[in-house]
């Protein structure tokens, strides 16, 4: 399946919503593309991966270098809605160590605004829960 991504703005935070796989070839080109024209002038961006249905090694190093891209001009990259394959890989790979996970959408806005509540991604119920069920 190839990768869509859509852009839109939520209260002044860019949303890339991705749709199909993102992994090596053209559809990591289009994300890094993507990736590109935002950070060169905004630097908060959620990735809204619910519709992501595989991610592999390039996919996950095309993650990584927004991280550093944004990181470099002052920016933040935060993910949201990763599915059960995708939560288990960033684990697997300790990539949720540097970037923000969240349930929801509306947790990850939230998430920039510091006087509102937010709720993050419990990493350590998943595992639990993962070991729970073999």
């Amino acid at each position: 399946m190839h990768l869509e991504i859509q852009q839109r703005e939520r209260e002044g935070i860019v949303v890339l919503d991705l749709k199909g796989r993102l992994v090596a070839g053209e559809e990591a080109g289009l994300f890094r593309d993507a990736v590109e024209r935002v950070s060169q002038t905004d630097v908060k961006i959620i990735l809204n991966l619910h519709a992501v249905d595989y991610i592999d090694s390039l996919g996950l190093g095309t993650m990584v270098m927004l991280y550093t891209r944004l990181r470099k001009v002052g920016g933040v990259a935060k993910l949201a809605q990763l599915n059960r394959r995708n939560l288990e890989l960033l684990l697997l790979t300790k990539i949720d160590t540097i970037f923000e996970v969240y349930d929801d959408e509306t947790e990850a806005v939230n998430s920039f605004f510091p006087d509102r509540e937010i709720r993050r991604f419990d990493i350590l119920a998943f595992v639990q829960q993962l070991k729970s069920e073999k």
